[in-house]
């Protein structure tokens, strides 16, 4: 080693050494056998940014462009991208945290990547930006809907404007710290997000404020615009005070328990700009009145106060004006950031609940409660002040409570560290505990959503035992991102299904007794218990989904086949009856990821196709006789009385419930008849019922698409209305007749008496089967009102 490093190698010869043993540790990183996380070095309990920022990191280190000699830089790279690319994904990072590799199976492997200039100028563009807040999709709603004024930049990172943007929203945001909140979503990242929230172009830049109308920018990108257009929506004021307002402004607001802050304006000194002065309004609302005085126009008034210069004093409620008492404070700075934190030093501490009035206390109110362990915890932070302002809409009282002088009530509480905690105002057992960021915005979001739905915390003794009232519970971690972003849809849900079960939460690191029974081996695991049934949730983490699994599980919609089931209601089953079947494995990533779609599909079918389900684990035999390839694969048996085909297998790419329904739809009988211009004329515009008429091209894809939709609107008004199609390129005269510009067209021909119907119609602006169906079921219901009243009106006439 000591020759190695000598003197007389010459320093190119040194850096490509070290180059290449610093390339070597990274090929043994990603060639060894580990995990993800590993590949990345990170923890299992890194942020999406934490991800993005190690994944970019290797990136610039290990990228095939700047490794041109390396022949195995290729496959190296391809490996960190991959995991990367599912860890920042919450659905995947849940599949690969609870099954590993084996639950992706049916992901693409990540086979592309960008150019090295992408990850070095590109990538996650504002993460390394303190004063911007990335936003993803787990955290934007809380964000947004905390009450806060939040100015939000929706980017792409392939967009030129986006980057031309950049250094001015940076600028931008270090101009409003602490007066908005900025923040930024990477479209690129979340798609999902943005298409959520309409966003079709980049950069859109979108105020929002809880209870206000979200509103878009149009403005030119320069600072100056920017700042000028927000302030619109800043809706603190700066009061300018003079002898006319001064003791009742004043006095008014002592009265109220709010203190005043103001900057005197002398010929010497520097008092604060309004720009300052705006900044620290908003940032003090609602807990200090902000004002300023011109002393060159109030002379007088200030020489009473005994200000001679300059200066800027906070008045506690109560201090006299003249600091006789020595009560008010003076500042000696002229940074808003400064002053904020030296005004908020003086304002009052949460409310200290103590051992013997807390049962009392959260049994009649609302309540958010900090946890700590000792007066100087860091979850003690001057910033939690505001909470009782943010939160008065909602009725939740803010306070303190130490556990060092409780721990029998913390310890009952299961809280082992610095938290905050919702009591709901129904006693001590019904709260929940945060374990999201201790970060206002976040812990307001948390306040608000907890209040008002129906999860609480759970442990031994609360647990749901054999109780008839069915429980859905969610075993998680507090380190697990996936856990912490599937919370907040819980209490969605929950609001909506309240009176049909409950909702718990059981922390894992806690309670490892009762995770071990119920063989939790990933979180977060969803299970409902009814009685002495368990059915596990293995859905996305969206509110609707968990809807959809609970009314599926209250009311199914697929048969769970066995052998004999199979044979009798699949294989002897009746001439016109149709079946659809998933034959799958638990354990198989793309069969969880069908289930739920397969399960809407089901309920979108009801009445029409039969849908059922084979566990090939459980019937391996019957699965094996059946010549099952793969998993999952799904079969429709058709109807006997119009084909002697065994079974139709889907093959299409799309396994979502909307592609699965078309193409089953596409096996139905036709109900529907098909038109001639004689026809038309002799039935639809001259005959006694009422007709939908779908006008189509044989050629036109959307025709085809529609088609299946169209025969299910006519099986749902079979008997009330008739369903007819006219092939607009065999008869385009009664296509052009009936005013038809495009295909497919839908149109009702009502029968009206003895009033001829028209060849034009009425154009039903829809192509979605339920919407048609209901819009027609309306129209009867208008035409039958609207028949009695002429019959009604002839037989007056009569008389």
């Amino acid at each position: 080693m000591k020759h190695w490093f000598s003197k007389e190698i010459s320093n190119g010869v040194y850096q490509r050494t070290l180059f290449f043993l610093i390339l070597m540790c990274f090929n043994a990183l990603v060639c060894a056998d580990q995990n993800y996380y590993d590949l990345l070095g990170v923890s299992k309990e890194a942020s999406n940014r934490e991800i993005r920022q190690a994944f970019k990191k290797l990136a610039l280190k290990m990228h095939p462009d700047k490794n041109p000699n390396d022949p195995e830089a290729h496959e190296s790279f391809l490996k960190i991208n991959r995991a990367y690319e599912v860890l920042k994904d919450e659905d995947l990072r849940k599949k690969y945290d609870k099954y590993g590799e084996k639950g992706l199976e049916d992901q693409q492997q990540g086979g592309r990547y960008e150019s090295w200039n992408f990850y070095r100028y590109d990538f996650g563009i504002y993460d390394d930006d303190l004063e911007i807040i990335t936003l993803d999709r787990g955290e934007f709603d809380a964000a947004v809907n905390s009450g806060e004024l939040w100015f939000v930049n929706f980017y792409s990172p392939r967009c030129s404007h986006c980057h031309e943007l950049a250094p001015t929203w940076r600028q931008f945001a270090k101009e409003m710290d602490g007066l908005i909140r900025i923040g930024a979503v990477n479209c690129g990242d979340d798609r999902m997000l943005c298409r959520s929230k309409g966003i079709n172009s980049y950069p859109s830049l979108y105020i929002f404020k809880a209870g206000m109308n979200t509103i878009k920018y149009f403005g030119d990108r320069s600072k100056e615009s920017l700042i000028d257009f927000v302030m619109q929506y800043v809706a603190s004021t700066v009061t300018e005070l003079w002898a006319g307002n001064y003791i009742n402004a004043i006095e008014s607001s002592f009265s109220s328990g709010v203190g005043w802050l103001i900057t005197f304006c002398a010929e010497t000194g520097d008092c604060l700009t309004p720009q300052t002065r705006l900044k620290l309004a908003s940032m003090l609302e609602g807990l200090v009145k902000v004002g300023w005085m011109d002393c060159m126009t109030q002379g007088d008034l200030c020489n009473n106060l005994d200000i001679t210069s300059s200066t800027t004093v906070f008045f506690p409620p109560g201090a006299t004006l003249k600091n006789e008492k020595g009560d008010a404070v003076f500042l000696k700075t002229l940074e808003s950031k400064e002053i904020y934190l030296e005004v908020m030093k003086y304002l009052p501490d949460l409310e200290i609940l103590s051992d013997a009035s807390l049962k009392d206390k959260v049994a009649h109110h609302r309540w958010l409660l900090f946890f700590t362990f000792g007066v100087n915890e860091k979850s003690d932070v001057l910033e939690y002040k505001k909470l009782k302002f943010l939160l008065q809409g909602e009725h939740i009282q803010v306070g303190r409570f130490d556990c060092h002088s409780a721990q029998n009530t913390c310890i009952s509480l299961f809280v082992h560290q610095p938290c905050a905690v919702v009591f709901k105002g129904k006693g001590i057992e019904d709260y929940e505990i945060h374990h999201g960021k201790q970060i206002l915005y976040d812990i307001v979001a948390f306040a608000k959503e907890s209040v008002n739905s129906h999860v609480i915390t759970l442990g031994p003794q609360n647990f749901p035992g054999k109780e008839k009232e069915p429980w859905l519970v969610d075993f998680f971690a507090p380190w697990c991102p996936p856990c912490r972003a599937l919370l907040p849809e819980l209490r969605k849900a929950s609001k909506h299904l309240s009176d049909q079960l409950k909702f718990g939460t059981l922390d894992c690191t806690i309670h490892e007794g009762l995770c071990n029974l119920y063989n939790i081996r990933a979180y977060p695991t969803t299970l409902v218990f009814n009685q002495s049934n368990v059915h596990e949730y293995e859905g996305h983490h969206s509110a609707e989904e968990i809807l959809e699994f609970v009314k599926d599980l209250m009311n199914p919609s697929v048969v769970a086949l066995t052998p004999e089931t199979f044979s009798e209601l699949v294989n002897r089953r009746k001439r016109d009856e149709i079946w659809m079947v998933d034959f799958y494995a638990p354990w198989c990533g793309p069969c969880q990821a069908l289930m739920p779609e397969w399960k809407r599909m089901a309920r979108l079918l009801n009445g029409l196709i039969n849908v059922g389900s084979i566990d090939c684990q459980k019937y391996y035999s019957l699965c094996q006789q059946e010549n099952v390839q793969a998993y999952p694969e799904i079969r429709l048996f058709p109807d006997k009385s119009r084909t002697a085909q065994q079974y139709y297998k889907y093959s299409g790419w799309h396994r979502d419930s909307y592609s699965l329904r078309n193409w089953a739809l596409g096996y139905l009988p036709q109900v529907s008849v098909d038109l001639t211009p004689e026809s038309f004329k002799e039935k639809v515009l001259n005959g006694k019922n009422h007709w939908i008429i779908d006008f189509y091209a044989p050629w036109c894809g959307p025709c085809r698409n529609f088609a299946p939709e169209f025969e299910h609107v006519a099986r749902s008004v079979k008997g009330k209305v008739k369903a007819g199609k006219v092939d607009c390129q065999a008869y385009g005269h009664t296509c052009q007749t009936a005013g038809i510009r495009a295909y497919p067209t839908v149109k009702f021909y009502p029968f009206l008496g003895e009033k001829k119907k028209s060849a034009l119609g009425e154009t039903i602006d829809s192509r979605d089967a339920k919407e048609i169906a209901d819009i027609l079921m309306e129209r009867l219901g208008s035409l039958k009102s609207q028949m009695k009243k002429q019959k009604s009106s002839k037989h007056k006439d009569e008389l």
